[in-house]
């Protein structure tokens, strides 16, 4: 079963009684374990699909199956339990709380889960440590640099043990060494089994992953395997 199946997704916008599709009848799957890239350029409908696969956003006709659940019936109730329940989100922007130490913005998320305070910073400790900032518990965003700050964003992600990772332009706003260190982390996570899938504009970006989803116009133009994958180092360098 795969964890992730699309069947003839539509999505569409009312405003002032005008209708603007941006998705035309979408069809996929997505297995676990899989690192997918969503490509396409600004205006493609790439963000969109992705809030709909993160429970963010809801389809106008079609199916969405999530590990054989029918997600297209849901209430907004029960889509918010699955979005804290199945999914991670990283941004391009980070979305991090700027008075927050780096270990207060890794464990928000559990706050929502029956832990005790100090489990919760034992595990926010763990995965701060996961993602090489066990040295920067106590730092705020403003006294990171912005690799760090996607990192903290990543370990956040990865608090609540979700099934899959999105990843939305999570090099946008990061120098070239800072970005291939973060997608070393991301490769390294589907390593270990992980479902990565990674919205970017950039086909740079993309042959990092091993499956390139390309949008234009709301539609599937391709769905390939990478065949000359893009491999980053930790020291963000080119392996190859």
């Amino acid at each position: 079963m795969p964890l992730i199946k699309i069947v003839d997704l539509k999505k569409d916008y009312a405003s002032e009684g005008v209708v603007t599709p941006v998705l035309r009848g979408l069809n996929f799957e997505i297995q676990r374990g899989e690192f997918v890239a969503i490509m396409g350029p600004s205006g493609s409908g790439k963000s969109t699909l992705m809030h709909i696969l993160g429970f963010l956003d809801t389809l106008t006709t079609g199916q969405y199956f999530f590990d054989g659940q029918d997600v297209s019936t849901l209430d907004e109730d029960r889509l918010a339990e699955m979005r804290g329940k199945n999914v991670g989100f990283v941004f391009q922007a980070f979305n991090l709380l700027p008075r927050a130490s780096s270990l207060e913005n890794v464990i928000l998320p559990l706050l929502y889960v029956k832990l005790s305070s100090a489990e919760r910073i034992e595990t926010g400790k763990k995965y701060l440590d996961s993602v090489g900032l066990s040295h920067r518990l106590n730092n705020t965003p403003g006294q990171l640099s912005g690799g760090e700050k996607q990192r903290v964003a990543i370990a956040r992600a990865l608090i609540n043990e979700p099934e899959v990772i999105f990843a939305d332009e999570p090099t946008g706003n990061l120098d070239s060494k800072s970005g291939l260190q973060v997608m070393k982390l991301l490769q390294g996570l589907n390593d270990h089994g992980h479902t990565i899938i990674l919205v970017t504009h950039e086909r740079y970006t993309a042959d990092h992953a091993k499956r390139v989803l390309q949008i234009r116009d709301g539609v599937i133009v391709s769905d390939k395997k990478v065949d000359n994958r893009q491999i980053a180092s930790e020291n963000g360098e080119l392996k190859k």
